[in-house]
Parts: structure tokens; C-alpha cells; sequence
């Protein structure tokens, strides 16, 4: 009679891992934090977040403009004393005027005239409307086009004039654009006193405007 052999013991089922999925997801998790930990270490030993740098750029407020202005008044004859470089007086190198006035219909007739290095006189013809400023009536606030008036419908045709300081007599007068690019100082008088001017110019640079830049045309 054969003896049957008692069956083999059989080993105890393996523990069952974590899948790959687990895994992975678990890496994942364990990289994101550990970067957590390492970039908060880093700005711990950095100290405290700087501010903005010095001499960075600030937020400005808009432009204020000059409230009410008399356009009858402002009309006239008036001498260029310093601006800021634009590409439509590059050739300018004499005295610069700009003769304004007032016609019927509200609108202001822009006559710009400077001497060229040449000696020959460029001249530009244009038309201001005054833009309505909601509660600021007679707002210094215009468009000026030098276009012919069948492009007067293209938006570019149009360019910012703003009057931002006037006196009272309607002698000097600081123009610019919202954008801070263009700058004129204007006045009546063919030469305007230096002490006049550097308060004009002062004045622009509180406003945001870079008046380092500023060039001043030879006088006549």
C-alpha cells in the first residue's frame, strides 16, 4: 500500500503593494510639497519681500485739465518756449508759433509755423474741437487734426491737446497729452523769463511728465 505524502505547506499570500497609480500619485504629492518647503526656506532666509525699487515706475493718477478756458481769450498768437521731442518738429530749429482762432462754429483754426535748419518755414493748418468733460464745463481739453477733413472720421486723425496750467491773463500756458509723450510750454511773449519757465517745466515734471528731456527752440 502506498503513503500518501501530506501536501506541501503553501506560503502565506505576499502582502499586496501599493499600485503604480498609488505610487506616482504619492511622488507627486511628496515633490510638490517638499518644493513648498524648500521655496518657503528660501524667502525666510531672503527676509521679507521687497517693495517696488527705487526710482520703479508708480501708478499715476490721469491728467487734470485747466477749467473753465475761454477759447476767445486763448485764441491769438502764442511762442513755443520748450517741448518735449516729437517727430513733426524734428526739422524745427528756429523760432516755433502756433496762431490760434476762434471760428463760428466753436471750432479753433491751428496755424504751427517753425524756421528749418535751412532757413525755409514749414507751416501746418489744422482744426481744435473742444471734447466735453463731464462736470467740467469749458474743460481745456481738445482735438486737434491736421489731416484733410475727409479723414477727420479715422480715430488716429484726432490728437490730444490738453491745457494743463494756464495763468490768469492767458500768458503762459502748458500743453500735453494724457499719455505724458508730448509736452509745449506756450507763452505770449517771444522770449519767456527763465525763472517763468523752470516753474512751467517743474511743474510738468510733478505731473509724471520727463522734462529732462525737454529741448527749447533758438529763439529769433
Amino acid at each position: 500500500m502506498t503513503r500518501r505524502l501530506p501536501p506541501a505547506p503553501t506560503a502565506p499570500p505576499a502582502p499586496r503593494g501599493p499600485s503604480t497609480g498609488t505610487l506616482a500619485t504619492a511622488f507627486a504629492i511628496g515633490g510638490a510639497l517638499a518644493l513648498v518647503a524648500l521655496n518657503r526656506s528660501q524667502a525666510l532666509r531672503a527676509g521679507p519681500p521687497a517693495g517696488p525699487a527705487d526710482g520703479a515706475p508708480l501708478m499715476r493718477a490721469p491728467l487734470q485739465v485747466v477749467a473753465p478756458v475761454d477759447l476767445k481769450r486763448y485764441s491769438g498768437l502764442w511762442y513755443e518756449q520748450a517741448r518735449l521731442p516729437n517727430r513733426f518738429e524734428k526739422s524745427c530749429d528756429g523760432p516755433v508759433t502756433a496762431h490760434y482762432t476762434l471760428l463760428q462754429d466753436g471750432t479753433v483754426r491751428v496755424q504751427n509755423r517753425c524756421l528749418r535748419e535751412d532757413g525755409r518755414t514749414d507751416e501746418a493748418l489744422g482744426i481744435a474741437r473742444a471734447v466735453r468733460v463731464p462736470g467740467l464745463p469749458g474743460a481745456g481739453r481738445l482735438k486737434v487734426r491736421f489731416l484733410p477733413s475727409w479723414l477727420g472720421w479715422l480715430p488716429f486723425a484726432w490728437g490730444d491737446y490738453w491745457i494743463l496750467k494756464l495763468d490768469r491773463d492767458y500768458e503762459v500756458a502748458l500743453v500735453g497729452t494724457p499719455d505724458r509723450q508730448y509736452l509745449w510750454v506756450l507763452s505770449r511773449a517771444q522770449q519767456l523769463d527763465e525763472g517763468t519757465l523752470a516753474g512751467e517745466l517743474e511743474y510738468a515734471r510733478s505731473l509724471g511728465f520727463d522734462v529732462d528731456r525737454v529741448v527749447r527752440p533758438v529763439a529769433a
